[in-house]
Formats: structure tokens, C-alpha cells, sequence
């Protein structure tokens, strides 16, 4: 069988490649905008990208088409599809078919933390001995060498991160509701994603959808500290345990410290403590991740004290306050998040993390949400715990003007406050406002969710041409 993927780049596309080749399928793909990491992880993988699209690339001996949710009516190797009425489905729909309905099916949602939640259920059912399937958006660093974005096992479990974006042009669901969940997490619920979903009670709709196809066998975990998610149990069939700070949940972390980027916190269950636990990762939200995890271990029968085990052996995901260099006594970080929680969080728990140094927080404004003036005020609050803030153009240049964020009008807000904010039009600009003003001690956390022109590591190369040129300059 062999099956052509278009836009085989994507993240979650290049990993179903690759779990594709994995079921001994002849895979190959194509894509417009060829660039790392994911042609490398293709590479590695051994499966031919075809630059471009092109009607010559859908040839006859395709027995399936995967057209990725960003192709759209026009792409020549679409166009070709629907002439000669090649079988072809969405993403999700793939997954679904060729790894789903013999699985336990585990998926991980939300509107924030997916990706290291995936990657920290993967890792504690891994490390326990359940030899599970995994498909995470983003790399793991626990899978593989280098870290993967997939873990292909020989046990019943497939673990996965469930997106509510959408599946593709033919189909405008949610991609979770065709996932088949056995046991369903949703860490929270906020408004995301403006560019499909009209308002938040469309969210609201979508989650309950995936709500609704969790079996009376199977188990729905909420994020107790998300009001949206916690309200869900009220349309669930199956059992329902919650999980967070919060009192009342079902799960509960308390006693939260941090220390040299490890986080350790007291987990109780049911109003009985289990012990106390640690993870290396900062931050309140990646402890209310944590709990997700060790919800479904225990579920599916991981001892505590093996959970408590794998959890310090977790290490991380790239780009999820990833260090990229220290230079001179300064830490850069690299993130994905491009919410306003998802920053608001992501600069509380550097700062947890680094008590007394001073915090750049350095941010792009380019998901399809970040983008737009929707989060204005938002966006001002979440800057309001950084030292310095320095703010990207909008990367979504096209939006019209009344939709469209106003990086001059939030820099405005933020000196106002009493802010030390900026707006730089490149990199270039930002790279050298930081050299120039760097102390020993800074902590420069970079957020972004694309490339943002490779500033994470322009700015190491150059904060350490800062330190050679200080230091073969002659002594006065």
C-alpha cells in the first residue's frame, strides 16, 4: 500500500509518516515549505519529501491520499485527487483507521499543555512497562536519541494529543472527536484558535462533543483549576475524576516548591496522600500536567511509586522552556506559547524558577489567535510579570486593521503601567537591544510558535561574540 501525505511537513503529519512506515506501509509526502526540524526528522525516517506541489506527484499507484488541514481548493495535487477520485481522508481520519479501533485509546486535550501532557502519559506508560504507541505534537525528548514526536509499541495503549483544530477543508470538525478516547483528559478550556471558532461557547461545544464519545467503561480526567473544564462532568456518561489544585479535586497537588529547575509538590488522591513527588520542569501548570499523567497511570495500573520514579526521569520537550544557551551568566530560553495564559504562566514560572534575576520576555505574535486584537487587553496582563518585554511584529500582516493585534498600542499599555516595554520590525533590532543591555544574571525567554527567524540562536552566537570581544579587549 502506499500512501502520499500532502503537507507531510506539519508536525502531526510527518510523525503519521512515520507510524505509517512503522506499519510497513511506502510512504512519501509533500510540501510547499521544506525546513527544520521536520524535514530532518523525515530524513532520518527515511521518507521521500517532494518539494512543491505538483499534479505529477499524485500518481496511479497511490492507494491513499492524507491531505493535511492546511491544503486547500487550488493545490494542484489536490485539485488532482478529486479529478481522478483517489481514495484520500484527513489526518485524524488516518490515525484513527489504522491505529485506533483495536487500541485503548488515550487522548490528551485541552487548550493548554497537550503536547507535554502527551509526552509525560507516553513517558510514565513507557517507563512502567506497558510498551505504549505514542503520537505527540512536539518532540519528546524521553523517545529516542534525539527526541522524537512518536513512540511505535507493542501494547494496547496509544497515547495522543487531541487538537481541536480542525481535521481538514472537507471536514471543519474538531480533529479529538475522531480519536475513539478510552480515557479522555481536558487539562482546561479557553477561548483559542479565533480563526475557526466563533466565540468561546464554540469551544465549549467542541469539548463537550469529545465528552459525549467517552464510554460508561472508559474515564474522563478535568482540570479541576479550569472552570470550563471542571463544568463538563455534568455531560458525562462515563466516571469522572478531576485533577489540580483546587480543594475539591479528585487529584490534588499541594506543598508546590521549586528549586534548580526541579518542581516537587505533594500529591493526595481521593483525600489520601500518595507521597511526595518531583518532576524537572517549572511552572504551577506543568504540576497540574503532571497530575493529568499520573491520573491515567494509575487508571491503567501503574504503582506509585514507579510513577513517582518515571516523573524524575522526565525530560521535557523541545520548546517547552527549553534552555538553547547560557552566555555570560545569561539563561535563553525558547517556548512555544503564543496564548496570553500560555505566556502569563510560562513568564510566572521562569520567575519562580530564577527568584531575583531580571526576565526579558521576548515574544512574536504569530499563531492565528496571538495575532488578532481579540486578546489586546489579555495580552497587557500577560506581560505584567516581566522585567522587560520586547514585542515582534505581527506575523499575520494581512489581518485588517480592526482584527488585527496592535503591538505599538501594547507597548503603549505596558509603559503606562510602568512596564519597560518595545517593538522592534526584525530580529536584528531585538538582538542588539539585548546584547547591548545585558547584565549577568539576565533570563531571556523567547515565545514564539514558528521559527521567529532562528532568533533563539542568533542571540546565544551573538551574546558570545559579546563576551569574547569583552574579553580580549586591552585592560585600562
Amino acid at each position: 500500500m502506499k500512501v502520499h501525505l500532502i503537507g507531510v511537513c506539519g508536525t502531526a503529519m510527518a510523525t503519521l509518516a512515520a507510524l505509517l512506515k512503522h506499519r510497513g506501509l511506502d510512504v512519501q509526502g509533500s510540501d510547499q515549505a521544506v525546513y527544520p526540524p521536520m524535514n530532518e526528522f523525515l530524513e532520518r525516517e527515511q521518507i521521500p519529501v517532494l518539494v512543491g506541489y505538483d499534479a505529477d506527484h499524485i500518481t496511479s499507484d497511490l492507494s491513499l491520499v492524507v491531505v493535511g488541514n492546511a491544503i486547500s481548493r487550488g493545490n494542484p495535487e489536490l485539485e488532482a485527487v478529486l479529478e481522478r477520485k483517489i481514495r484520500h481522508c484527513s489526518l485524524p481520519e488516518a490515525i484513527r483507521e489504522h491505529f485506533l479501533w483495536g487500541a485503548r485509546s488515550i487522548v490528551v486535550a485541552g487548550t493548554h499543555g497537550k503536547t507535554t501532557t502527551t509526552s509525560l502519559v507516553g513517558w510514565l506508560l513507557a517507563d512502567g512497562g506497558l510498551d505504549p504507541t505514542v503520537l505527540i505534537g512536539g518532540i519528546a525528548l524521553n523517545f529516542g536519541e534525539q527526541g522524537s514526536s512518536y513512540r511505535v509499541g507493542h501494547g494496547r495503549d496509544f497515547v495522543i494529543e487531541g487538537d481541536e483544530y480542525d481535521s481538514a477543508f472537507f471536514d471543519k470538525t474538531a480533529k479529538f472527536l475522531k480519536y475513539l478516547p478510552d480515557i479522555a483528559i481536558i487539562n482546561n478550556i479557553e477561548f483559542d484558535h479565533a480563526d475557526i471558532y466563533a466565540d468561546l461557547d464554540a469551544v465549549r461545544l467542541a469539548f463537550r462533543r469529545l465528552v459525549g464519545l467517552v464510554p460508561r467503561n472508559g474515564l474522563l480526567l478535568l482540570g479541576a483549576d479550569s472552570p470550563d473544564a471542571a463544568a463538563l462532568a455534568q455531560a458525562a456518561v462515563s466516571p469522572v475524576e478531576t485533577f489540580g489544585l483546587s480543594n475539591d479535586a479528585v487529584w490534588q497537588a499541594s506543598d508546590v516548591s521549586v528549586a534548580d529547575g526541579i518542581t516537587q509538590f505533594s500529591v493526595s488522591y481521593r483525600q489520601q496522600s500518595i507521597g511526595r513527588f518531583e518532576i524537572p520542569l517549572m511552572g504551577l501548570h506543568n504540576v497540574r500536567n503532571a497530575l493529568g499523567a499520573l491520573a491515567v497511570g494509575h487508571a491503567v495500573g501503574l504503582p506509585d511509586a514507579t510513577m513517582m520514579s518515571s516523573l524524575r526521569g522526565f525530560r521535557g520537550v523541545k520548546r517547552r522552556l527549553e534552555v538553547v544557551g547560557r552566555v555570560n551568566g545569561v539563561t535563553v530560553y525558547d517556548d512555544f506559547a503564543h496564548h496570553p495564559t500560555a505566556v502569563e504562566e510560562t513568564i510566572a514560572a521562569v520567575r519562580a524558577g530564577h527568584p531575583g534575576r531580571r526576565l526579558w520576555a521576548v515574544f512574536e505574535p504569530r499563531s492565528a489567535s496571538s495575532c488578532r486584537r481579540v486578546f489586546q487587553d489579555a495580552f497587557l496582563h500577560a506581560f505584567g510579570g516581566a522585567d522587560r518585554s520586547i514585542l515582534a511584529r505581527v506575523f499575520r500582516s494581512s489581518l485588517p486593521d480592526s482584527e488585527r493585534l496592535s503591538v505599538d498600542q501594547l507597548v503603549t499599555d505596558l509603559t503606562r503601567a510602568g512596564k519597560d516595554a518595545r517593538h522592534f520590525e526584525d530580529t536584528a533590532g531585538i538582538i542588539d537591544a539585548i546584547v547591548a543591555e545585558h547584565q549577568p544574571g539576565d533570563v531571556v525567554l523567547i515565545m514564539s510558535n514558528g521559527g521567529f527567524d532562528g532568533i533563539h540562536r542568533k542571540l546565544v552566537d551573538a551574546l558570545q561574540r559579546s563576551q569574547a570581544g569583552q574579553e580580549s579587549a586591552p585592560s585600562q
